[in-house]
């Protein structure tokens, strides 16, 4: 590969990574807004991508951007780094879930492949780190995800949390304050048909928490029960 991967570009290559996921390109402002520069950089950046050799991008103006197998690799490499790096200084260095994100960013990039393999046999090699998010496998394959969103479910159902998507330190002090963590068994009792607003009962707590659409949508669980 002619480019070098710098800081910039692997951050580039995960934020198109999780921004297109879905099966969307990624747009240039939704990249700026991510990234915190302007679109115009942000074109010149992902035009450069794309005419790496072999290219790391696809892209195609007004149309967004997606990874080439070869950006896909690349992104998924960094992630895996990220994602190890979350629970190993959860597991191992007395971190919490709210303060592991911005530490892990400074270090996914500079581990060596080596270091990456030792901390993912320390750590048994563990298939999610801390909020819950899927880690990519030794070989870069990212594992299917079949959560669903917490805002789906519907009243007498039960679920296990399995993920919070957010790097919000406020939000996931929160969601701890409430026992509303990785693993935490739910049941739905009741659902506003107005504006969603849904009141819990979490497993092995006093009382119910009712949590609105900013954080059930945040939260993505596995349903154990349909009612």
């Amino acid at each position: 590969m002619s480019e070098v991967l710098t800081n910039s570009i692997q951050d580039y290559l995960k934020h198109i990574y999780d921004l297109s996921a879905e099966g969307h390109p990624a747009s240039t402002n939704d990249l700026a807004a991510r990234l915190g520069v302007t679109p115009a950089s942000v074109t010149g950046m992902i035009q450069r991508l794309a005419n790496t050799i072999p290219p790391l991008v696809r892209y195609r103006k007004h149309q967004g951007v997606t990874l080439t197998p070869e950006g896909e690799r690349a992104a998924l490499e960094v992630i895996r780094h990220h994602r190890l790096l979350e629970t190993y200084l959860v597991q191992s260095l007395g971190y919490s879930w709210d303060e592991v994100h911005s530490e892990a960013e400074k270090l996914e990039h500079v581990i060596s492949e080596e270091f990456e393999a030792r901390i993912a046999a320390a750590l048994g090699n563990p298939i999610r780190d801390p909020h819950g998010d899927l880690i990519p496998s030794a070989d870069l394959i990212m594992p299917k995800d079949e959560s669903v969103l917490l805002s789906s479910l519907k009243r007498n159902q039960e679920a296990v949390i399995c993920k919070v998507q957010s790097q919000n330190t406020d939000l996931l002090k929160h969601l701890e304050g409430l026992e509303l963590v990785i693993g935490a068994r739910v049941k739905t009792i009741e659902v506003s048909p107005y504006d969603q607003v849904m009141k819990l009962q979490i497993h092995g707590r006093k009382g119910f928490a009712v949590l609105g659409p900013a954080i059930t949508n945040k939260v993505f669980i596995e349903i154990l029960h349909k009612g």
